[in-house]
């Protein structure tokens, strides 16, 4: 998060639309349940499914986890696809969102991130 600040008002400089949605989309597949104050169930459990075992399994273990996630969290969105690939080389997999931004007219949108198990 950038902390820049805007020239005019001197205040904090806001992201908007479509990165405020991916980042969205983002925070919400890295929030553990029980983390946010006044809504416990928000987030997923992809942290949980980090340390298993790195396969195709886990994969799509980690892949219907961030579809449940966003399809119950992010009204904004309606998801298209959900990729989430093994990378045995770097211990992680490699995750890719696209999906469609409800109520504007912008072509569909892509967040890529890898999840990797960390302590």
């Amino acid at each position: 998060m950038s902390l820049e600040v805007n020239p005019i008002n001197l205040d904090l400089i806001t992201i908007k639309n479509e990165t405020a949605i991916a980042r969205s989309l983002r925070n919400l597949v890295f929030t553990t349940p029980g983390e946010r104050f006044f809504d416990p169930d928000l987030g997923s459990r992809v942290k949980e499914s980090l340390f298993e075992n790195l396969d195709d399994q886990t994969a799509a273990a980690i892949k219907e986890e961030i579809i449940t996630t966003i399809t119950n969290y992010e009204p904004r969105v309606e998801l298209k696809k959900v990729e989430c690939i093994p990378d045995y080389d770097n211990n992680a997999f490699d995750v890719k969102i696209t999906y469609d931004i409800v109520g504007i007219d912008v072509l569909p949108q892509q967040l890529e991130f890898a999840l990797q198990p960390t302590r």
